[in-house]
């Protein structure tokens, strides 16, 4: 799976950094014991779609894989899919689990976006108090879905590992400034010449005015020309407008992954 599947080529940067991955066969055990509210690193990810019955067994599978984790409470469960092709997901949502299709974009070169944003700064996060902005920001723009109390600490600990691999030298963070103000975020991380962004969010106040893309852009821009990338990859929701940016750039569709996600309180 990993060795065809540019997705979890690049997934594996961040899993292997956080926690481990070990080989089940048709299966792979995605645990990071230091994060275990980190639903993207606590998981089963599969080499292909689930079947008729599938779904009972993948439960149990989890069960039996994070037994002893009782603060593990969500489920989630990843695989490569076709387009059009998910699988058997009905008995998923039947059992409270969203299912989303994701998009996997490459691209090779970039342009600038058909609405470029002049007014914008991008800066690399390097000092603590950079770091912490970031943090600040990550919550504010948090999905509803997520409490502050729980998130919080949640995202400090992802965004430590971040910064851990930035000081390694396997990547960086990225802020988009307006007058002093961080209003756009990102990280882009390597395996090689291989780059994969991360964690794309813009104030709410500030979408639809081009930063987003135009972030993308530079950062891309800097990362082909400047630091030695060949090709730089972006995972985005299928029916989320934010593909449609990434493609305004340069991105192509290359791959499609489902995940099948159910929250803490649904379980």
């Amino acid at each position: 799976m990993f060795s065809s599947s540019t997705t979890f080529r690049t997934e594996l940067i961040f899993w292997r950094a956080e926690g481990e991955v070990l080989d089940r066969g048709d299966y792979r055990l995605v645990r990071t014991p230091s994060n275990p509210a980190y639903y993207g690193g606590n998981l089963l990810a599969f080499d292909h779609p689930p079947a008729a019955g599938d779904c009972g067994r993948w439960m149990a599978l989890f069960e039996r894989e994070f037994a002893g984790r009782p603060e593990i409470r969500h489920r989630l469960f990843m695989w490569d899919t076709t387009a059009g092709e998910v699988g058997a997901v009905g008995p998923f949502r039947d059992a409270g689990f969203e299912v989303k299709t994701n998009l996997t974009l490459l691209a090779r070169a970039v342009v600038p976006p058909p609405k470029f944003n002049r007014e914008i700064e991008v800066r690399r996060i390097e000092t603590a108090e950079g770091w912490e902005a970031i943090l600040a920001f990550k919550v504010r723009v948090r999905d509803p879905v997520f409490a502050e109390e729980s998130y919080g600490p949640f995202k400090r600990r992802w965004l430590e590992v971040r910064r851990r691999l930035a000081a390694e030298g396997r990547g960086s963070w990225y802020g988009a400034f307006v007058g002093g103000r961080l209003v756009a975020d990102l990280g882009l991380f390597r395996d090689g010449a291989l780059g994969r962004f991360q964690d794309v969010a813009t104030d709410p106040e500030f979408q639809r005015r081009g930063i987003c893309g135009t972030l993308v852009h530079e950062v891309a821009r800097r990362a082909l020309e400047d630091e030695g990338a060949e090709t730089l990859v972006m995972v985005a929701d299928e029916g989320y407008h934010a593909a449609r940016i990434y493609e305004s750039v340069g991105f192509r569709q290359v791959e499609h992954h489902t995940k099948a996600l159910r929250h803490p309180a649904r379980v």
